[in-house]
């Protein structure tokens, strides 16, 4: 988060669209969280907010947002989902259920894993629609993506492998705000306090800044022998300075234009621009701060703010003022830079310090190439409904 590096605790690397729904890596900071959740910057729609309607009277005030029941049939798509592949994102949730859903989660534990029309009814006889809205009324809202980075790396320094990535000092709770990330760079002072703190060195400055922009990643180390061990990085804190997009600081720098923001964009200028790249990366003062888990399930996505494993296209980041942890959620929105709908079921499982509001959130897409693709180019309108227990 971002959170988890959330920005939540975990993020990665690769390439991105070249356009502004993929400036989404760049402009953003998802999780500032255990996931290291990190996330994107606040994105929000640019059109006016809607005069506030009053709330219904059976509507329920959550923090930031109202939440309307409704019946199964306002959701959109709801019949065509298949929920048996949410099923193990719900069983993860429920070791660290929601509050009021402790009964649902030990039912869970013992139903039949059948078809998605029995898992459809088994959740409609349990669980109640609520479409969310702001406390204003306004019902659409904004959703973006993050994803879990893999960035080669050494042991120790040597040759190309000269950037550090540092676990958490042992002053930083004394210590606030901590050192800017230029003081980290260049001060000896700094730099003195983070001795013997280096978790591994990496290639390039870029690599280190968007796994702290997306709040956890994966290392690969490769020994002599050519072996290959791949660890997660998770996100252990950060230096409480504000966060600023790089991606901002080149517009209003006049290098580029918005549209053309993108994190392969932003690599480009750094590679025709050498002498620039400390200006570049000293513009965000926000450094966050990880530390090394081992890897034993590749396959297991990494820890979100709700404290268990997020799962490609079924954990989300959200707002916990509004909605909370553990909750199962109905999303209506898009494909990456499509019209083509993206309907189904997920988990609120990790936040982000850009995701705030009622109806926003972050989509986690996993890992690898793709994963990296589709997060740097989501940047869709959301509608959504939260299903919360009968009783």
């Amino acid at each position: 988060m971002k959170v988890s590096t959330r920005q939540r605790a975990p993020r990665i690397k690769r390439a991105a669209a070249a356009i502004l729904g993929g400036a989404a890596l760049l402009l953003a900071s998802c999780a500032t969280g255990p996931i290291g959740t990190p996330t994107i910057e606040d994105r929000s729609p640019s059109r006016p907010s809607a005069a506030p309607t009053a709330p219904p009277a059976d509507a329920l005030l959550r923090g930031k947002a109202r939440w309307v029941p409704v019946s199964y049939a306002e959701l959109p798509g709801w019949e065509g989902d298949r929920l048996g592949e949410l099923w193990t994102a719900l069983t993860r949730s429920c070791e660290k259920p929601a509050p009021g859903f402790s009964t649902l989660c030990a039912e869970a534990r013992h139903a039949p894993v059948a078809d998605d029309g029995f898992l459809r009814e088994w959740l409609m006889q349990r669980l109640q629609p609520y479409r969310v809205e702001s406390v204003e009324g306004q019902a659409e809202g904004l959703m973006t993506g993050y994803f879990e980075p893999l960035v080669e790396a050494s042991r120790k320094p040597g040759g190309a492998f000269k950037v550090p990535l540092y676990g958490a000092p042992a002053d930083l709770a004394q210590r606030r705000p901590y050192w800017t990330r230029q003081q980290i760079d260049a001060s000896p002072a700094a730099q003195a306090s983070l001795k013997g703190r280096e978790i591994a060195w990496v290639t390039d400055p870029l690599d280190a800044l968007l796994l702290q922009i997306q709040g956890s990643g994966r290392l690969r180390f490769t020994g002599a022998d050519g072996r290959a061990e791949t660890v997660r990085l998770a996100f252990a804190g950060h230096n409480d300075q504000p966060y600023k997009s790089v991606g901002r600081w080149l517009i209003e720098q006049g290098e580029m234009r918005a549209e053309q923001a993108s994190w392969p964009a932003i690599r480009d200028w750094a590679r025709r621009n050498p002498k620039r790249l400390n200006e570049l990366m000293w513009a965000n003062p926000r450094y966050v701060f990880f530390r090394e888990e081992p890897l034993p399930d590749p396959q297991l996505g990494p820890k979100g703010a709700q404290g268990v494993p997020l799962t490609p296209g079924r954990s989300i980041a959200v707002d916990p003022q509004s909605i909370p942890y553990g909750t199962p959620v109905w999303l209506d929105s898009t494909e990456p830079l499509s019209t083509t709908p993206l309907r189904r079921l997920v988990l609120a499982q990790d936040t982000g310090s850009a995701i705030t509001g009622a109806v926003r959130a972050d989509y986690f897409w996993g890992w690898g190439e793709e994963a990296e693709t589709q997060a740097g180019r989501m940047k869709q309108p959301l509608r959504l409904w939260v299903l919360w227990p009968r009783s």
